[in-house]
């Protein structure tokens, strides 16, 4: 019976959302909405309170490389895009590396989810770049080749720098994608 009246209420969900489609007006492209990244933003500070709570089994085994995440904004604003991307997608691409390792090294098990989802959301962003159009980033053979890195060597340093990557350069580079911004008329 349940069954039946499940399949009822999709079919007229399905007719109503039918009937009251907008016929001209486009809503924003989700993958522009920036409260995606900010949900991101939020989930990576979790990850950062959970370590700093954190008493055993929650250290890095060795430091590792991560991208600056300091701005210039006049910098910033005179990069072309093709250079923004390609350092955000570098930075991208040393969180994941660096998340990884530290998701290795720790044994708290409290943290592993807070790790995996950190790392799940960095491929999610990399996802959203590809689908703005944003060319495909090949990484280099070591962290040593990129440039604007630094290392830490503490846990709640990295998932620090984490947070400010995501609310910095990249929220940067979300805002200004060529594919988000609306023409206007």
């Amino acid at each position: 019976m349940l069954q039946k009246t499940g399949r009822g209420l999709l079919t007229l969900l399905l007719l109503v959302m039918e009937w009251t489609r907008p016929g001209l007006s486009s809503p924003l492209r989700p993958i522009c909405d920036l409260r995606v990244l900010d949900h991101f933003i939020k989930e990576a500070r979790d990850a950062e309170v959970a370590m700093k709570s954190c008493r055993e089994g929650c250290s890095l085994s060795e430091s590792v490389s991560v991208p600056q995440t300091t701005v210039d904004f006049d910098v910033w604003e005179k990069t072309n895009g093709l250079d923004q991307a390609h350092e955000v997608q570098s930075g991208l691409w040393l969180l994941q590396q660096a998340l990884g390792l530290l998701r290795t090294s720790v044994t708290n098990t409290a943290l592993h989810s807070h790790l995996d989802n950190s790392i799940r959301n960095l491929l999610s962003i990399n996802a959203v770049l590809r689908s703005l159009n944003i060319q495909e980033y090949t990484p280099p053979a070591s962290a040593a080749e990129l440039e604007g890195t630094w290392r830490v060597s503490l846990a709640t340093d990295l998932l620090q720098v984490h947070v400010n990557f995501l609310r910095g350069k990249v929220r940067l580079l979300l805002m200004d994608a060529q594919a988000c911004q609306q023409d206007v008329s």
